[in-house]
């Protein structure tokens, strides 16, 4: 569980001139003596992740730790996982927006965890990692990764550009985009998998799951009751048994206790 008192965390904005690459950055630390254990939910976004002191470790599927001492990117996340934050650890969070991470790396779809380095030519990442290291404040350290980051940025494909503007929504867009370049359904869809690492299929879904999960925090906030054939019918979700499927296939939780977690959360007692 979170100590609020040992852990720190909070999000850092990104300057104008980098808000097409990065949607923000996150930093963390574990001022305990205990490890603290969070859980990252999904945002369908590719990030970089920077650890500082002792090693950071992720939680596979399977409940498998995989340390990490330096630095690793992951992505698109599409499911909640676990991380752990030892005592005395730091980690700073890259968060790339939309295609920013094919445009620095040529790919948008990874399988497993990587180091950067093993996306590139060079150990340039690891001398990065070093060199963020030797700072002092989380500022300095933004700031070095923002310059780093320059030389690295390709231009965006017209069509991904195209497909950004008309939203990440379900499957129309990928029949606008193709009749008005007079191409097949099929290679706009490879496209969007290629720059943006997932599917219309995959983004419209979980857009329909964020829906449901905006709601249910709508009806919290204002104390009325959660009626989940209302969030079925509103969210456009076929069934009850879909709206389950996706909740324990983003969150690993069934409707109902994620529905408990959050009023424990908005009414804790004592």
């Amino acid at each position: 569980m979170k100590n609020n008192e040992a852990y720190h965390g909070y999000r850092i904005t990104v300057p104008a001139e980098f808000e097409e690459l990065f949607s923000h950055f996150y930093f963390a630390e574990n001022k305990s003596d205990a490890p603290i254990i969070q859980t990252l939910l999904p945002a369908f976004q590719t990030m970089m992740v920077f650890s500082f002191g002792a090693s950071l470790a992720l939680l596979s599927k399977e409940n498998e730790a995989i340390s990490m001492d330096k630095c690793l990117v992951l992505g698109p996340v599409k499911q909640a996982f676990t991380y752990i934050l030892p005592a005395g650890g730091e980690m700073l969070v890259v968060n790339f927006k939309d295609d920013a991470f094919f445009r620095f790396f040529g790919t948008a779809s990874l399988t497993g965890y990587l180091h950067p380095d093993d996306l590139l030519n060079d150990n340039c990442f690891t001398t990065l990692w070093t060199s963020l290291n030797a700072l002092d404040t989380i500022s300095e350290r933004v700031t070095q990764l923002l310059e780093f980051s320059r030389p690295y940025i390709q231009n965006r494909h017209p069509l991904t550009r195209q497909i950004i503007a008309l939203g990440n929504g379900p499957i129309s867009l990928v029949k606008e985009i193709s009749a008005q370049e007079k191409l097949s359904e099929r290679s706009v869809q490879m496209n969007l998998k290629k720059h943006l690492g997932y599917s219309s299929r995959e983004i419209g879904r979980y857009m329909r799951f964020l829906k449901a999960i905006e709601l249910i925090q709508h009806l919290l906030l204002h104390n009325k009751p959660v009626n989940w054939f209302e969030v079925i019918e509103t969210c456009g979700f076929y069934d009850q048994s879909q709206l389950i499927h996706d909740f324990k296939h983003y969150l690993n939780l069934s409707p109902s206790k994620y529905l408990r977690f959050q009023q424990e959360i908005c009414n804790p007692r004592g």
